[in-house]
C-alpha cells in the first residue's frame, strides 16, 4: 500500500544529481565574465591603453591587441552565431542547389587568320 501511493520517480542517467549545481556555477561565471562588471573593467582597461598610446608609452601593436581582445571578447556569441548559420547556409545550398539546364554546345569557333595575316599592313598609309 505504501508504494502505491508513493509518488516517487527515479531521476534519468542523462541528467545526473547534482548536474543542476555546475550548470549554475556555469552560468554564473558566464554572467560575471559577460556582466555589466566586465564591460566597465573592458572601458576602463580600453581608455587606460588609450591614454598610454597617447602619451607614447605603449606600442600601437599591444594597444590594438588590447582593443580586439574586447572585441573578441564581447562579440564571441555574435561571431559563433555568424559562423554557424555561415556553415549552414554552405550545407542547405549545396543540398538544394538548383542543377543548371542542359543547353546546346556552344557555336563552334571561326576559323583562325592564315599564318602570313597581318592586321596592321598598309595602317600608315594614307590613301589618296
Amino acid at each position: 500500500m505504501f508504494l502505491a501511493s508513493s509518488s516517487w520517480t527515479p531521476g534519468s542517467l542523462a541528467d545526473p544529481a547534482g548536474s543542476s549545481v555546475l550548470a549554475a556555477a556555469v552560468s554564473w561565471l558566464e554572467a560575471t565574465l559577460l556582466g555589466t562588471v566586465a564591460t566597465t573593467i573592458a572601458v576602463i582597461a580600453v581608455s587606460w591603453v588609450g591614454l598610454m598610446m597617447l602619451t607614447g608609452r605603449v606600442n600601437v601593436r599591444h594597444g590594438l591587441t588590447v582593443i580586439a581582445g574586447g572585441f573578441i571578447l564581447f562579440g564571441a556569441s555574435t561571431i559563433a552565431g555568424g559562423l554557424r548559420s555561415l556553415a549552414v547556409a554552405d550545407l542547405e545550398a549545396a543540398q538544394y542547389a538548383p542543377q543548371p539546364p542542359v543547353s546546346a554546345p556552344p557555336p563552334a569557333l571561326p576559323p583562325p587568320p592564315p599564318a602570313n595575316h597581318d592586321p596592321y599592313a598598309g595602317a600608315s598609309v594614307p590613301t589618296r
